[in-house]
């Protein structure tokens, strides 16, 4: 925005951004938005905050459109002022933007990585003095950088930083949502004329410059460029817009300004135009190819449409885009062709091939094969929505269709991993309307699937993943036993909710499949998963467990490496805790070493489970916590199981009838069946904790409908047992008794087995019930499934006593009672507290715990940190920067009188019930 001599209006606006800077040195972050229409105002207030953040550092990125299609363009521009600080950055952070930025070789970083990595950058940069990064022209931005500085922002806390972005409305990136906003408008009628008058102070009537006010909508470019586009008489006349609106009348007018310019001038600034860094040397090397004199650059100075200085600047971005699309198509593919040329074969290749790209004037094989390699390079260091443009300009100048077809594909998986699933879903529509072969055809149909299971884990999914199983059996017998355990995995989430295509369909498709030569670990986790879901536990779970035994090796195949979530969920299935327990310890510690923020959001809510279920629920708070950071970084859609599963656990009965109703909205909406029967399984052991059996028994018939639901309608079904045989529905026990020794005899674990006595126990009497209780209780008595056994010493305590064996009974019943108030789980804690009393023992009333004053965050961070955890540790952990953490922690040791961490392990009661 050009220079005026005062700077009128925006007194509120103005006035906020002093707020911020001052919030800013007193140790607080803020990202903001700036948002309006073109020429309203946005740079010169971002002018105003840099020019008010005295003591600040600042660092100012712009975006421009010719670039949107360069991966992490912005956010080396971002970087590049603290490079110096790259070393103090964790090693997999660091390693992510060296690799991103070129300048070390290693695998493609997760895009939430590199996120994060900024986010720790910026950090880092304001330890010495309060950091301000302004982004001018954010809807520019390529997607790989606002995805970075859009979970960056998101994730700002005490670190003194601020990232404030300009962006022109309607175009906001969707990377950037949810940033708190600052709507710009235009000024109010006193402020206008007042603009006005400095530009053009010859006195107007009271009509024209209302004229002008009205017809300019108080945009401020507007007003100052009426006296350069418009003749008194104009005014006067009432003619000013030709319905563009505003921005584009802005844009016509210097469109127009620019053809009135010599013809060396409008080629010269063709070039400045289409060279988004603004390198001066570069746009002289390519006029002087063109014959174009350096000084042709002065009349657009003149005529105010350029800046002079050290950098190609236009007065202001619609310049800029005025030049650039009033050129001609071929004076537009003389200038890239120009500075491609210019910038040699050794320098900037991605750039240059993007420029050899606009300059392409039909079809050419061996440009598309060029920018195929640049396509390459780029997704080797995470750039795969720069890979995707590059793949798609690809696809449009080859003249094969067989080849152009396969780049539209080779593009939707690049879009796929850069998480733009509508992007590719175009593009391998583009792909499967063109030539593939048979082989391309499958691939695309796996691809189709891969992102509706991404997008809604539902029940399309399943038979999109089928239809590709089937057509690669002939082509690729390896990928095509892969894709039916895939289609197994997508059939599990889809459970009850599935439409024609379920479980059972895919497992008895999977086992006519044809076999590989030598089977891999996933061939036997195929054959094993697709025969227990065909024909029974009886059929299928030696061959689960010979595939478990394989996949609990120390080292596996990369290929196979990639199942091992599922042979986790298997292991689960099989009652199988061991190695459970054993694989998503593998998941969680591999995930954290990669960086990957999808594998490990799956590995945790794996790991919730192992500590539910092994009786470490004081441990398993920090992990759910560590999952709601990670959906809230990323915006993924994963139900909160493991959150739900604890809070049933520990008889949490509002907050868990809470999670239900949120749970079964988003599971029922995205078509996940599995999430319906997670949700009345933990409604089935929160009411059998409270004693309610008959509403115990409702939620447990409910979780146990479908046999699909494998692992949750295991355990469903020992619910509904215990449930039916306090609310008097023995029948309905000795048939969910039934159904659930299918299942826990071929598995043969003692968990299923101590799981199957405990409940033929319930259903039985005298000597015979005794004897099934304490074999229950010795098949389960190895200390991994602790609250499993507690509830059995609770069971048989409530049965003896029952039996007028009040000794034996209160023996159990204060084992039950330890274990259970040691591990948290109040609701059965105070049942087995009722039958103790009723028992004739004395128990003392639990006192109320008292959990302090914490945020949920601060009780995150004490949690983490009473386990050993270091600030980075827990930085990594929680998506924050380390001095996040540290500025919680000292509100935490203000809170508990404490001044070291030490002293949190012996205060750790305080912080628990705020998880």
């Amino acid at each position: 925005m050009p220079d005026t001599p005062v700077f009128i209006g925006r007194v509120a606006e103005r006035a906020k951004l002093e707020r911020l800077v001052d919030e800013l040195r007193g140790g607080a972050s803020r990202a903001l938005a700036l948002t309006g229409e073109a020429g309203v105002g946005k740079t010169a207030l971002l002018e105003y905050l840099l020019g008010h953040a005295a003591g600040c550092r600042t660092i100012v990125v712009r975006a421009v459109e010719s670039e949107v299609e360069l991966g992490f363009a912005a956010l080396h521009q971002l970087c590049t002022p603290m490079f110096d600080l790259l070393d103090r950055l964790p090693e997999p952070q660091r390693i992510a933007l060296r690799t991103v930025f070129g300048l070390q070789t290693a695998v493609a970083p997760d895009r939430f990585l590199v996120g994060l990595a900024l986010l720790t950058l910026l950090s880092e940069s304001a330890k010495e003095q309060p950091l301000v990064c302004v982004v001018d022209d954010a809807q520019w931005l390529d997607v790989a950088s606002a995805q970075a500085l859009g979970f960056a922002a998101r994730r700002l806390g005490a670190e003194s930083v601020a990232l404030v972005f300009a962006v022109r409305s309607p175009f906001r990136p969707a990377e950037l949502s949810g940033l708190p906003e600052m709507p710009i408008g235009g000024l109010d009628a006193a402020d206008s004329a007042a603009l006005l008058h400095t530009v053009y102070p010859v006195p107007y009537d009271a009509e024209s410059r209302r004229r002008i006010i009205a017809e300019t909508q108080g945009n401020p470019l507007a007003i100052l460029e009426v006296p350069r586009v418009l003749s008194p008489t104009e005014i006067a006349s009432g003619f000013f817009t030709h319905g563009r609106g505003v921005a584009g009348e802005i844009e016509h007018a210097y469109a127009e300004r620019g053809a009135a310019l010599p013809r060396d001038t409008q080629r010269f600034l063709l070039l400045a135009a289409a060279e988004p860094l603004g390198d001066p040397v570069l746009v002289a090397r390519a006029a002087e190819r063109l014959g174009i004199p350096l000084g042709a650059v002065l009349p657009a100075a003149t005529a105010g449409l350029f800046v002079a200085g050290p950098k190609m600047r236009f007065r202001h971005p619609l310049a800029r885009s005025a030049v650039y699309r009033s050129a001609s198509p071929q004076d537009l593919r003389e200038a890239h062709r120009a500075l491609a040329a210019a910038m040699g074969s050794g320098v900037g290749p991605a750039r240059r091939v993007w420029h050899l790209a606009q300059a392409a004037e039909g079809l050419d094989e061996s440009l598309a094969a060029q920018l195929e390699d640049a396509a390459q390079a780029a997704q080797a260091r995470g750039g795969y929505a720069q890979a995707a443009a590059f793949l798609q300009r690809a696809a449009e100048v080859s003249p094969d269709p067989v080849r152009r077809a396969g780049r539209s594909l080779a593009a939707a998986r690049a879009q796929q991993l850069a998480g733009d699933y509508d992007g590719a879903l175009a593009s391998v529509t583009a792909a499967q309307a063109g030539s593939l072969d048979a082989l391309g055809c499958a691939h695309a149909q796996l691809l189709r699937a891969q992102l509706e299971f991404a997008v809604n884990r539902g029940v399309d999914a399943v038979g999109l993943y089928l239809d590709a199983a089937r057509q690669l059996e002939a082509l690729d017998v390896a990928l095509a036993r892969e894709t039916y355990l895939e289609a197994l995995g997508a059939a599990q989430f889809a459970g009850r909710l599935a439409v024609g295509e379920d479980m059972l369909t895919v497992a008895t498709a999977a086992r006519r499949a044809p076999k590989t030569a030598q089977p891999r670990e996933s061939d036997l986790l195929l054959d094993g998963l697709a025969t227990l879901v065909a024909d029974g536990y009886g059929a299928g779970a030696s061959v689960v467990r010979q595939a478990l035994r394989t996949f609990s090796r120390e080292a596996l195949p990369p290929g196979s490496a990639a199942w091992m979530w599922l042979a986790c969920r298997t292991a689960i299935d099989m009652w199988d805790f061991e190695t459970w327990d054993l694989l998503s310890d593998r998941i969680l510690a591999q995930a954290r070493a990669s960086g990957s923020l999808s594998a490990l959001q799956l590995g945790v809510v794996l790991r919730i489970g192992t500590h539910i279920f092994g009786g470490r629920l004081d441990a398993a708070p920090a992990l759910v916590a560590e999952a709601a950071a990670i959906s809230q970084a990323t915006g993924s859609h994963i139900a909160p199981y493991g959150d739900l599963m604890l809070r049933a656990f520990r008889g949490d009965e509002r907050g868990t009838w809470d999670l239900i109703d949120q749970t079964l909205q988003k599971v029922t909406d995205r078509g996940e069946g599995q999430g319906i029967a997670v949700a009345h399984y933990s409604r089935a052991v929160l009411l059998n904790g409270l004693g309610r059996y008959r509403e115990a028994f409702t939620a447990a018939q409910l979780g146990t409908s479908h046999p699909g639901d494998l692992a949750f309608r295991n355990w469903g079904l020992a619910e509904l047992v215990e449930a039916a045989v306090r609310a008097g529905e023995t029948e309905a026990g000795t048939e969910a008794l039934g159904q659930l020794a299918e299942i826990t005899r071929p598995c043969g674990t003692d968990w299923a087995l101590g799981i199957e006595y405990q409940c033929r126990a319930l259903l039985a009497g005298g000597k015979m019930a005794d004897k099934l209780y304490r074999e229950a209780i010795a098949r389960l008595d190895d200390g991994s499934i602790r609250p499993v056994l507690a509830r059995a010493h609770l069971l048989f305590g409530e049965w003896l006593r029952r039996e007028q064996r009040q000794s034996e009974a209160r023996e159990h019943l204060t084992v039950a009672h330890r274990m259970l108030t040691e591990m948290g789980l109040r609701a059965f804690s105070d049942r087995a507290a009722r039958e103790l009393r009723a028992a004739g023992a004395t128990v003392r009333k639990r006192p109320d715990e008292a959990t302090g004053d914490f945020t949920p965050q601060e009780a995150q961070i004490a949690r983490l940190a009473a386990e050993g955890l270091s600030n980075p540790d827990i930085a990594s952990r929680l998506f924050l920067s380390p001095r996040t953490v540290e500025y919680h922690l000292r509100k935490v040791f203000a809170k508990l009188r404490i001044s070291s961490r030490k002293e949190l392990t012996g205060v750790q009661h305080l912080v628990r019930e705020s998880l």
